[in-house]
């Protein structure tokens, strides 16, 4: 540690050393070796927070080295911190490698006291400016360093200015903002015994120590977890020599961009304030002036202002956000970094830089993200209408949805076929609402989170969603439910809900499809000259993905109006077509016989009935998807999800009885519900155990898989299925149901005349699927990664039960950064992905290999999925897209979400 170097000054760093000295340190030193007019200064590394919070104190060597470094700073300046006749004052501000806005502290005008403030305010010539500046001081060191409560300082300048008769603080003179300064000093000493710290030394240490002291408040903790940013990443501190903005008309302040940051476009955007620091311009107590006026009030500073941001931009090669302040007619510059943006911005100013020859396509790729793609996919809300806002929820799924309340998916599926735009209204919503979950324009729950059924499903689908909006009384019963002003919204009245921000409203508030949507959808062409930027720079942007990924895109897709959907979005085959979904409505009535089947007659009319209806769905879907893989996987869930509710069953029977009507059908139907309950279905008789066990079953399935795609080719067509067997654990279960799927295959293949190419293989859904992957290889031509119910076994989480019960204090206390439902756990689950893709290719070279779980879509998952050699991703419709930018990011080496 001896050796160990925790100061840098700013022409010794450079912006690729964001790790070591924050992003503001980098990009200081950055502009000061450009000849920039930055104010001198130096940084202390993350390395030396790091220290500081693992150790409880500063390194040893640190106090010598900021001596040092601040010993070159007065040198440079020509004046010592403190000194009575001319100060030097510093600004000591924290700095992180990720951008933090407004997450840790600065404090100003560090090196005045008692009798420093006199020789400021001879040197400036002001009195007010000098007695300003320290109440200023004392006012941030109190709050940000003393830990005082911050309303004191304000009630005690309010005050002030009441005794004074104004409301603003430019109206104070001098001897006003000595007053102030009495005061502050007394709010010092009564919060904490000490007297205000006079040696200017002391107080830039105490300000040093509170930087590092702020990574971990707990606004800085919550940020850091939303925003996925390590938490033992540290900030630097940066001691800058301090300039005045508030000197008086001829000085001021701002915040520029060197491109429109909400839309991309070009121009001068920016807020100027003259006669303010640059605390002024962030708390708004005074309104800026737009940034070109400032070439009316300083030609000159504007002039050298506009050529440092278009050299910062070239230099940069991006939209730069720029802080600066103008001193006396004298412009400096305090900050610049890569500047947030929105995600239509985002796009556009990529494909801007492209043309303009600063990047090529493949850093534009690497410029955007799927998270950015798929915010420019919602529907969005426009101004007007006369709609009452009601409440708000959970902004679960972004979009804007319009429609009729409904209350259950059976009305929801009714209202819509007849034309209607309807809203879902639930207290939480489970699989049996599929249905109109889909019908709907949108969901709106009581209960629940962002991980709720409600919330999951819907951003699978590009629904909008508010969840846990629990301020609403919802009664499905009544079918109404009441807001928390006693207003009563009824079935059939419209509603409108805000997926980006929650919001419920009464009434209609109007809507517009995305842009970005009907360019997917093909309503919009890319190269039409009227068409919108941000379609051309989507446009330019996904081609060039393609054209570099190497992971196929494909759906999950259970209908052919999805899997239509999904083709237009992009999509390369279905990765997954859940069969369940095929025996729902009408249908489970014919899968009650099958349950109730009296012996293998019976059974086998329950098949032949459900034979012809499974073999038209495949042939639709086949249709929709000629010419691409659809894999198709057998039925996966527990059968008693397709018989009714034990407790309604057994209500309804004992009425029956009461009456004295007993109802046979009814009691078969209870005795074989109860015969099914299990305590943990997820763990119990589904996916290849019902083939196992139920005889007949995955062969009625494979039949009509076979026979559909016989009929699709004769037709013309080019048919590719691939059947996939769920949750097997070890290969002997999988060969016994290969076996006879194999002799189905080959009896219909006989019959019809006709051989269609498919493929054999299963979902690895199970711990010891992966771990034993090298012989399940063996019988299996591909393998599908099931990585939601992996997620749950690894884990031992059953996800209907655990979101809701603690997930989010797991996320409160830092055990989750994210839930492992939304993004893949690398370390565990994924370690099992690695594990099986290595003993699986291994056995069999050519052994193809996808992911159909909900972490397909997922933008960090892709990567990881890149980085291990999968074939292919599967994802909802909606995410198709999303999963095709980031597979392209992945080849291209992009940033991955989180990293």
């Amino acid at each position: 540690m001896a050796d160990t170097k925790w100061v840098y000054d700013f022409s010794e760093g450079s912006k690729d050393q964001k790790d070591l000295l924050g992003g503001k340190g980098a990009n200081l030193a950055e502009m000061t070796n450009l000849g920039l007019p930055v104010p001198p200064g130096f940084t202390i590394t993350t390395d030396a927070c790091r220290y500081y919070l693992e150790h409880g104190g500063t390194p040893p060597e640190l106090d010598a080295q900021v001596s040092e470094h601040l010993a070159a700073l007065e040198k440079a300046m020509g004046k010592t911190l403190g000194d009575p006749a001319d100060p030097l004052l510093v600004s000591v501000r924290s700095g992180a490698a990720a951008s933090m806005p407004g997450m840790m502290e600065t404090v100003l005008n560090v090196g005045l006291n008692d009798e420093s403030v006199q020789g400021l305010a001879a040197q400036s010539g002001s009195e007010r400016f000098a007695w300003d500046s320290y109440r200023r001081l004392i006012q941030m060191f109190g709050k940000t360093v003393l830990d005082i409560d911050g309303d004191l300082f304000e009630h005690a300048l309010d005050e002030v200015k009441a005794e004074q008769g104004t409301d603003l603080d430019l109206d104070l003179d001098a001897e006003h903002l000595e007053d102030v300064v009495g005061r502050f000093k007394a709010i010092v000493k009564d919060a904490t015994g000490e007297d205000f710290p006079q040696d200017p030394r002391e107080q830039m240490d105490m300000a040093i120590n509170a930087v590092f002291d702020s990574w971990n408040s707990d606004r800085a903790i919550i940020y850091r977890r939303r925003e996925r940013i390590p938490s033992d990443a540290g900030t630097a501190v940066n001691v800058c020599s301090m300039v005045f903005g508030n000197l008086g008309t001829d000085s001021g302040t701002g915040v520029a961009f060197t491109r429109d940051p909400g839309s991309g476009a070009q121009g001068v955007y920016g807020d100027y304030l003259q006669n303010a620091q640059g605390e002024d311009v962030v708390a708004g107590i005074r309104n800026t002036v737009p940034l070109g006026d400032l070439e009316d009030i300083d030609r000159e500073a504007y002039d050298e202002l506009m050529a440092t941001m278009s050299r910062l931009e070239s230099h940069y090669r991006d939209l730069c956000d720029i802080e600066f302040t103008i001193e006396r007619n004298k412009l400096w510059m305090l900050q610049t970094r890569v500047g947030k943006r929105t995600a239509a911005a985002a796009f556009v100013i990529a494909t801007q830089l492209v043309d303009e020859g600063l990047i090529d396509m493949d850093e534009a790729v690497r410029r955007v993200t799927g998270d950015q793609l798929a915010q420019l996919m919602f529907p969005r809300f426009i101004s007007g209408g006369d709609a009452t806002q009601l409440t708000q929820g959970m902004n679960a799924s972004p979009g804007a949805a319009v429609g009729k309340a409904v209350f259950s998916s059976e009305e929801a599926v009714t209202w819509a076929q007849r034309g209607e735009d309807v809203v879902l209204v639930r207290r939480e919503t489970n699989p049996d609402d599929l249905s109109g979950m889909i019908a709907a324009q949108g969901v709106l729950t009581s209960r629940g989170g962002k991980t709720s059924h409600a919330a999951v499903v819907a951003r699978g689908m590009g629904k909008t969603c508010v969840c846990g909006a629990e301020e609403l009384q919802v009664d499905t019963k009544a079918k109404k439910f009441t807001a928390p002003d006693g207003t009563v919204v009824s079935e059939g009245d419209v509603i409108s809900i805000d997926g980006s921000t929650g919001r419920v409203w009464l009434g209609e508030v109007p809507v517009e499809p995305s842009a970005v949507v009907r360019y997917f959808e093909g309503e919009i062409d890319p190269e039409a000259e009227d068409t919108e930027a941000i379609v051309r720079s989507v446009h330019r942007i996904l081609v060039h993905a393609d054209q570099k990924r190497q992971l196929a895109v494909r759906t999950n897709a259970d209908t052919p109006e999805d899997s239509a959907r999904a083709r237009r979005f992009g999509a390369q085959g279905i990765g997954l077509c859940r069969t369940e979904h095929m025996f729902l409505g009408d249908r489970r009535k014919l899968v009650e016989k099958l349950i109730l089947a009296d012996g293998d007659d019976e059974r086998q009319a329950a098949l032949d009935a459900l034979e012809p209806l499974q073999k038209q769905d495949f042939l639709e879907i086949f249709e929709a998807m000629d010419g691409l893989p659809v894999t198709v996987r057998l039925l996966d869930p527990p059968l008693h999800e397709f018989l009714p509710d034990l407790t309604e069953l057994s209500v309804r029977v004992a009425l029956a009885e009461e009456r004295g009507e007993p109802d046979e059908g009814s009691l078969r139907l209870l005795a074989a519900v109860r015969g099914m309950h299990e305590s943990n279905p997820m763990l119990g008789l589904r996916g290849v155990r019902l083939g196992l066990v139920v005889p007949g079953l995955f062969a009625m399935q494979v039949r009509a898989i076979a026979e559909a795609a016989c009929e699709r080719k004769k037709a013309g067509g080019n048919p590719r299925p691939e059947i996939m067997i769920p949750l097997v654990g070890a290969v002997q279960e999988l060969e016994a149901i290969r076996e006879v799927s194999v002799r189905v295959l080959n009896e219909v293949f006989e019959q019809e005349g006709c051989e269609v190419d498919g493929l054999l293989g299963t979902m690895i859904e199970v711990p010891r699927a992966a771990l034993t992957a090298g012989e399940i290889a063996g019988s299996a031509e591909f393998f599908s990664f099931g990585t939601n119910d992996l997620t749950q076994m690894t884990w031992g989480f059953s996800r209907d039960d655990v979101e809701a019960a603690f997930f989010h204090q797991y996320l409160d206390k830092g055990i989750f950064g994210i839930s492992p439902f939304e993004s893949l756990d690398r370390e565990g689950v994924g370690r099992l992905v690695e594990i099986a893709v290595q003993q699986g290719r291994e056995a069999r070279p050519d052994l193809k290999l996808g992911v159909c779980g909900e972490h397909g879509g997922d933008p960090d998952s892709v990567h990881f999925f890149h980085e291990v050699g999968l074939d292919y991703v599967s994802c909802s419709p909606f995410r198709v897209p999303v999963a095709r930018l980031e597979a392209g990011r992945a080849a291209l080496g992009g940033e991955r979400a989180g990293s």
